[in-house]
């Protein structure tokens, strides 16, 4: 049994990242060990409006916090798995991985629209060259646009003209209210009550019932307006924001998500004490074999974490199923295919199933996305 004593772990700042950094700080709690979060400015948090993809396999988001614990001693740092480049430093370990969320996208949409029913055309928001290339290759009639941000920006900015345009409805219909109350107009017509209000809520009250991030949205102006936008599922519900909004889950099997998508991974120094205790208290045996084979072909296939590839990992019984789909850009091209690999011998099988990909085609795909990444405006 290690010992674990006080943990310093280092975290971006976002409330996303809080919430994460919290689920490992209880696990580590219910342990006896001490721990402290430290909030990390990251270089991706200083970019806002450049490109992240840019960066490349480097990682805009976790560099910096894997170097802030190195540089300051501190014990390991919190990061979300699927933003993690495969390539690590050797002092490094992954020491934990709790157990994963949903791993899958949904689509997000106040009209609850499903990919099948929105409209010809529709304009959808993601910050993803793959789900960028997936919604293209199920529907290449969609308007696909980059959306950034963190998740409650991206949600604020689908909600605020949907919700300003039924605010605006129910002044309009409080009006005509007030008018009919009074009779006849002066040209002799009665007014017919604005918008389709199907409540006797008021104006205040109706406001009064929005969620919080709702009423932020209502005080958002945007120059783009989307049907509908592609998240992590796992994002909105530790956010808590699944409870307010339509979405529907992009099957894993069919729309496969970015490799260690919904899992958290923590990192610390190799072999040390807070390895061992990290380790001790939150890892989770079969989401590491899942993200871990996940990773392998990643790695193998050299995608980093901005390709256009999507890649799920389910263990079942004594295997692995594994989904793997690689996309050119306009999602025109694609190279899929689905395997079972041994719980036993996961590893070396995924590597040699990623190594038969490469030689169908998934290789020149990944590198024409990262010959043209710097022109595109897309990051996973």
């Amino acid at each position: 049994m290690s010992t674990c004593g006080t943990l310093r772990l280092a975290t971006r700042g976002s409330d996303l990242a809080q919430r994460q950094a919290a689920i490992v700080k209880e696990a580590l709690e219910d342990r006896r060990c001490e721990v402290q979060l430290v909030e990390v400015e990251t270089r991706g948090d200083q970019l806002r409006d450049e490109l992240i993809h840019r960066l490349g396999k480097t990682g805009a988001f976790v560099r910096a916090l894997d170097e802030e614990f190195l540089e300051d001693e501190l014990d390991g740092a919190i990061h979300s798995m699927k933003d993690m480049p495969t390539e690590q430093p050797e002092e490094l370990t992954v020491a934990g991985i709790p157990k994963r969320a949903s791993p899958e996208d949904v689509l997000i949409s106040p009209d609850g629209y499903d990919l099948e029913t929105l409209p010809e055309g529709a304009r959808v928001g993601t910050a993803s060259l793959r789900r960028r290339a997936q919604l293209l290759a199920r529907r290449s009639d969609l308007d696909v646009e980059p959306l950034r941000g963190n998740i409650d920006t991206r949600i604020e900015k689908l909600l605020a003209p949907h919700l300003q345009a039924e605010h605006q409805a129910r002044l309009d219909a409080k009006e005509d209210e007030a008018i009919e109350s009074e009779g006849e107009n002066t040209d002799g017509t009665q007014t017919a009550t604005a918008g389709a209000i199907d409540d006797n809520l008021t104006v205040d009250e109706w406001f009064n019932d929005l969620a919080e991030i709702e009423r932020r949205a209502m005080e958002r102006t945007v120059e783009t307006e989307f049907d509908a936008i592609v998240l992590a599922a796992a994002g909105i519900e530790r956010s808590g924001f699944d409870r307010h909004l339509e979405y529907v889950t992009l099957p894993p099997r069919t729309v496969a998500p970015a490799p260690g998508q919904g899992a958290i991974a923590v990192t610390a120094l190799d072999d040390s004490d807070a390895s061992e205790a990290i380790h001790d208290a939150v890892d989770h045996r079969r989401t590491r074999i899942e993200t871990t084979t996940e990773r392998v072909i990643l790695g193998t296939l050299g995608g980093g974490c901005i390709a256009p590839i999507g890649v799920y990992a389910i263990v079942e019984s004594n295997f692995v199923h594994v989904v793997v789909q690689v996309y050119s850009q306009d999602g025109e091209e694609s190279v899929t295919a689905s395997r079972d690999l041994s719980t036993k011998q996961y590893v070396k099988q995924a590597s040699a199933f990623a190594d038969d990909l490469a030689d169908r085609g998934a290789a020149e795909l990944i590198d024409a996305a990262d010959t043209t990444r710097d022109r595109d405006v897309y990051d996973e």
